[in-house]
């Protein structure tokens, strides 16, 4: 699997002269996931005339978006609500930000230049649906409005005024990107379920697993089972009082629309009870998860060594 995409535009470039070639973004690979400076770059005026003004409209899923400032060249930016709220770093939410930034100056048609900002591309974006720019760009005589979107199937270079397009990638720190052992269901995106070896007599073993909802509504990881009929609870580990406690969610753990949640050790995690004999290292383990609105959900565990505390890289434990 192709782990990054380079951020290309599709528009009719080919062996049209600088009089010709359309605003674009330049910049390096687009990773969900992570941080992103967008460079916007702007080759010629209008028909011959001078550029004064830059306006670009911020797609859905680019979020924490920040203008950097350019000498002689004012900025303003509007800020409004996002469709949804947004897993940010550190555990934080981003439902509203910059929607709209515009630059004003002046750019002879003779020069180039390039406008940049920085922004973060969430974890839930897919990798799979381009992102659009739609820019306007004004000049003391006239102006291009860079904002025509392809239609599905439709070839972007047919378009007079194509948008700046972008491609994202998956991270390649990112266990959905890398792991084959994903499932996805309706709107949720399961990857890397695993386990750890137990010895012999344990009755219980520690599940683990990334889920995220690309959908708009809710839904909950109630539990589930696996071997024969074998159940498996869904439970949180956090500290109190300086104790670290264990309990069961008896009302699920939910997955907001858009949110990656993972459960690993020390935190969110499955509990397979009853087990009746030993998980092994390098075994799988089948079992089936149960959410209140997808239903019923197969996945396989990959069993690493006792005291691992990450899923499997390349088929070595951590």
């Amino acid at each position: 699997m192709t782990n990054r995409f380079l951020l290309t535009l599709l528009t009719a470039l080919g062996t049209a002269s600088s009089a010709s070639a359309h605003v674009f973004v330049e910049s390096g690979p687009a990773t969900v996931g992570a941080s992103y400076r967008a460079v916007l770059a702007v080759p010629h005026g209008c028909s011959g005339s001078p550029t004064t003004r830059i306006t670009v409209q911020i797609p859905e899923g680019m979020i924490a978006v920040k203008p950097m400032p350019k000498p002689g060249w004012l900025i303003e930016t509007k800020t409004g609500p996002y469709a949804q709220s947004y897993d940010f770093m550190h555990g934080k939410k981003a439902s509203e930000g910059i929607r709209q930034i515009s630059w004003t100056g002046k750019l002879d048609n003779g020069f180039y230049d390039e406008f940049v900002f920085s922004a973060y591309l969430p974890a839930s974006l897919k990798t799979d649906t381009p992102l659009y720019l739609p820019t306007l760009q004004t000049c003391e005589n006239g102006s291009e409005d860079w904002a025509q979107i392809p239609a599905a199937g439709e070839n972007p270079h047919s378009l007079k005024s194509p948008a700046p397009m972008l491609h994202l990638a998956a991270s390649a720190h990112d266990p959905m990107a890398q792991m084959g052992n994903m499932v996805h269901a309706g709107d949720l995106m399961i990857s890397a379920p695993w386990t750890r070896a137990t010895p012999p007599g344990a009755k219980v073993a520690g599940g683990f697993l990334t889920i995220t909802n690309n959908g708009k509504s809710s839904d909950k990881l109630t539990g589930g089972s696996f071997g024969d009929g074998n159940r498996i609870e869904v439970h949180e580990m956090s500290i109190t009082d300086g104790v670290m406690k264990m309990r069961p969610l008896n009302d699920g753990l939910e997955i907001k629309p858009g949110a990656t949640v993972k459960l690993e050790p020390g935190g969110y995690h499955l509990m397979l009870e009853d087990l009746t004999k030993p998980f092994i290292k390098g075994e799988k383990v089948k079992a089936r998860l149960q959410f209140e609105k997808t239903g019923k959900v197969d996945v396989e565990f990959d069993v690493n060594a006792v005291g691992a505390s990450a899923p499997a890289e390349n088929g070595h434990a951590h």
